[in-house]
């Protein structure tokens, strides 16, 4: 895990100030890696990549980047190739490797593969390879978005880094991405690979991109299809997945360096802490953040059920509204842009209490969307099952789970009634795909506080479609499918930022298990009734492991995802941090949002909800990045 920057230029002209650049860069970036640096610049300055090293495999200067090869490649990578051993013996025969960090593994696969190098590789990882022979720069990202990759133009420049804010002082001007900002304040993430500052995008996951010949261009190596295998059975549904996860625990697991654990008190940080603590003693260290101050936010107890069964030594910060006005500014700026719900201030302050301890820690993310663990899924769906009843469709074969199954477990939308009735009041029975966007938009909410013409709906829905309705990744009629891949591809990449951003703003490598490509591809292909039997969220991996987890954790049905107590916060010690940000004059004269209404909301019994949460992080991250622009472009002075 470190930070990597670097400049190529696609008109084969000499980069201005390059060495200067490629250190301005890096020092945006310096916290990913604490423990080195260095740089690199060749074809008469035509190319330039950065390095900033946190080490974690092989901690001699064996691991020091931008590596070189001795057929004139060199790369600076940001990640772990988690089967370099396997890739080494692959390469033994045709590569003479000097050193034993998975970074050479790389250039010795680039040999071979060139630019299908990416496909090899097993693991999160963000590359830039730059290649003397073929005089061109191969770049990639691993297939779920898990390591960061932006990029921008300059006068005939591709400008890279593995955080936006590296390139902010490559830009002339910093502009709104105003199609960027229309998806967020639609879904509170992005959906496609712009970012909030224009010119600025993301490689998206599962893509490479190359430079040659005076070109970029950006192709997709992988993506996730579902393909059902009904001739699956649920017994080797699970034997499989015991197997698969196993396997990727393992791999998860190799560092020259002691490994630690996230423990939230749910099932997934959960499984993977106590299937770590099996594989590796040396793995005994559990990381947990909690709130004390208000009733119904501690979930410790569940955690500590966690650390128990697995032999853990737990450490805990109980988090307070101090901490959130003194550090919550912090989070945005190292977030780069804001990012959905409020989980990824707690998640700061948890990865500062791991990295005092630990250089790397194994986390659950992914589970939900791998395993359907959303009630949304449910209530979509739902509505879906009501239809094909009026329609007589329910015998047709696009319904893999009853009516039967689901009412049972109806109690799991009681905190969506409202959402429901929202959505439903609009209307019913349609298509699914313009359904399941009614539980997910978030624009209506904020037709009081925000200008809603500055959002290009036309851009938002053909951009939800094109994922949504990808025939080529999900068959007709397949809607838990629809709805699980939708968030597979939109939401956790959002996810994984805030994973990434929020770990390396204390030099911490986050690892995440459940998010294998074999584990992956392989329960695409079960079908839901495996998957969601008897109507219930995320049963087959509960059922899969029953007899891992503690039967407290598998019975839970009040996992509330990190809850932070906002609203009892502001009814005290937060007010006059919120009063104070909002009433500043930057705040008041923003040109999309009213900042008084926005304050209006704020009375003493009011909820402090997730609109008002995107709204809060909303006016930070203007304050870290536009009111500083000019800050950003003095480095380069």
């Amino acid at each position: 895990m470190c930070g990597i920057a670097g400049a190529i230029s696609i008109t084969n002209n000499q980069i201005p100030h390059l060495e200067k650049k490629l250190e301005v860069m890096c020092k945006l970036i310096a916290h990913r890696g604490p423990d080195g640096e260095g740089a690199w610049t060749g074809n008469k300055n035509q190319v330039g990549l950065g390095h900033k090293r946190l080490a974690i495999i092989d901690l001699t200067d064996g691991g020091k980047q931008p590596r070189h090869g001795p057929n004139g490649t060199v790369v600076t990578f940001n990640g772990q190739v988690y089967n370099y051993k396997e890739l080494r013996k692959e390469r033994a025969g045709d590569w003479d490797f000097v050193s034993q960090t998975d970074t050479e593994t790389i250039l010795a696969t680039y040999a071979k593969f060139g630019r299908g190098t990416a496909s090899h590789l097993r693991g999160m990882f963000s590359i830039a390879l730059w290649d003397e022979a073929r005089q061109s720069l191969y770049c990639a990202r691993d297939r779920f978005g898990i390591k960061p990759f932006y990029y921008t133009t300059v006068d005939g420049v591709l400008y890279f880094a593995s955080e936006i804010k590296a390139l902010l002082p490559i830009l002339p001007k910093l502009e709104m991405d105003q199609k960027a900002f229309s998806e967020y304040l639609t879904f509170q993430y992005p959906v496609t690979e712009r970012t909030l500052f224009k010119d600025i995008f993301q490689l998206m996951p599962g893509h490479s991109l190359t430079v040659a010949n005076g070109k970029v261009s950006i192709e997709k190596y992988w993506d996730v299809t579902y393909t059902h295998n009904h001739d699956l059975t649920l017994e080797g549904c699970q034997e499989r997945i015991r197997e698969l996860v196993a396997d990727s625990i393992n791999v998860h697991l190799r560092a020259d360096v002691p490994i630690g654990s996230y423990l939230s008190g749910g099932v997934d940080s959960s499984l993977i802490a106590i299937l770590a603590s099996e594989h590796s003693p040396d793995n005994n260290l559990s990381f947990h953040g909690k709130f004390t101050q208000f009733p119904g936010y501690d979930e410790s107890n569940y955690a500590e059920i966690a650390a128990a069964q697995c032999g853990n030594t737990m450490h805990q910060i109980d988090i307070t509204a101090q901490d959130f006005s003194d550090n919550m500014s912090k989070v945005i700026y190292h977030l780069d842009y804001p990012v959905a719900g409020p989980g990824s201030f707690p998640q700061y302050m948890v990865s500062g209490l791991a990295a005092s301890h630990r250089k790397v820690v194994l986390g659950g993310q992914g589970g939900d969307e791998i395993f359907g663990g959303y009630a949304r899924y449910l209530a979509g769906y739902l509505e879906q099952l009501i239809k094909g009843g009026l329609d007589g469709r329910l015998n047709s074969g696009a319904f893999d789970v009853s009516f039967e199954d689901v009412i049972p477990n109806m109690g799991l939308l009681k905190e969506y009634k409202p959402l429901l009735q929202k959505s439903w009041k609009d209307g019913l029975f349609g298509d699914l795909d313009m359904r399941f966007f009614t539980l997910i938009d978030r624009s209506s909410d904020l037709k009081d506080e925000v200008d809603l013409s500055v959002v290009d709906m036309e851009h938002v829905i053909s951009s939800y479609k094109a994922v949504f309705n990808d025939r080529s990744a999900v068959g007709e009629d397949m809607y838990l499918d629809s709805m699980s891949r939708f968030d597979f591809k939109c939401l956790l990449p959002a996810l994984l930022q805030v994973e990434d951003r929020m770990g390396m703003a204390h030099g911490l490598e986050s690892r995440v298990p459940l998010l294998d490509h074999p584990l992956v591809e392989f329960v695409a292909t079960i079908p839901p009734h495996i998957k969601y039997s008897g109507g219930r969220l995320k049963e087959l991996l509960r059922s899969t492991y029953k007899q891992k987890l503690p039967i407290e954790l598998t019975e839970r049905r009040d996992k509330m995802g990190f809850p932070v107590p906002l609203k009892e916060w502001y009814a005290g010690e937060l007010r006059d941090f919120v009063q104070d940000t909002f009433r500043s004059k930057a705040a008041m004269e923003r040109p999309f949002m009213d900042s008084e209404k926005v304050l209006a909301n704020f009375t003493k019994d009011s909820q402090f909800s997730r609109k008002t949460w995107g709204l809060l992080s909303l006016e930070l991250w203007h304050q870290n990045f536009y009111d500083r622009a000019h800050e950003f472009r003095a480095l380069l002075n």
